[in-house]
């Protein structure tokens, strides 16, 4: 393997790695994806978020969080507002039982749900950690400036791969979303995790 795929191997499964977990981000794009709703605007915003991200952490912008170390801390606690407030929602939704099955749902505005998907991306402190942190980090093991760019082409491919393979890959689950009933399930598991998330953030 030459230098350069070497390095651009690392950065895909380095990143590939740290967005497998499913997280609040990553839970919305799969309810899209059973909803087939904007799945390909929703998939290409998440991705392209980290692939902003991750091209500031490679070039080194992780350094601001060591010159600035109150600042996860400020991150920490407004992702943690953003999330207990989300998962309110998605409490109340299942209280109500306003989802309907994924093949008669009127999907939300293409606006209103890039707003939510930027939201759940750029207020997330785990975005942060993971993709100017660590992966900025990972990447300071290349000095060649041509392997350090194919580590960060392989980190954002990955991305890329993961968005799109779990927003399309999540309609196999739509025939199984055919109730109101299913889908209050699926709204208070999403509302424990946005919770759990933010209890993660704060007591961090």
């Amino acid at each position: 393997m030459t230098p350069l795929a070497a390095a651009a191997t690392t950065g895909f499964l380095t990143s590939f790695a740290l967005i497998l977990a499913i997280g609040a981000q990553n839970a919305f794009v799969l309810k899209q994806g059973i909803m087939r709703s904007h799945v390909f605007w929703v998939c290409l915003t998440c991705a392209v978020s980290d692939a902003l991200l991750i091209a500031a952490g490679v070039a080194g912008f992780g350094l601001i969080i060591t010159q600035f170390p109150s600042l996860p801390r400020f991150m920490s606690l407004g992702g943690a507002a953003f999330l207990i407030i989300y998962g309110l929602t998605r409490f109340v939704a299942a209280f109500k039982g306003s989802e309907q099955p994924a093949v008669s749902k009127t999907p939300a505005a293409l606006g209103p749900t890039i707003l939510i998907c930027l939201a759940l991306t750029w207020l997330n402190p785990h975005v942060y950690l993971d993709t100017l942190g660590l992966v900025g980090a990972v990447s300071t093991q290349f000095a060649d400036q041509s392997q350090k760019v194919a580590f960060g082409i392989g980190a954002v491919t990955a991305s890329f791969v993961f968005f799109f393979a779990l927003g399309y890959g999540a309609r196999f689950l739509a025939p199984i979303m055919q109730t109101a009933r299913t889908w209050q399930t699926l709204d208070v598991l999403v509302g424990l995790l946005m919770w759990y998330l933010a209890y993660g953030l704060l007591t961090a």
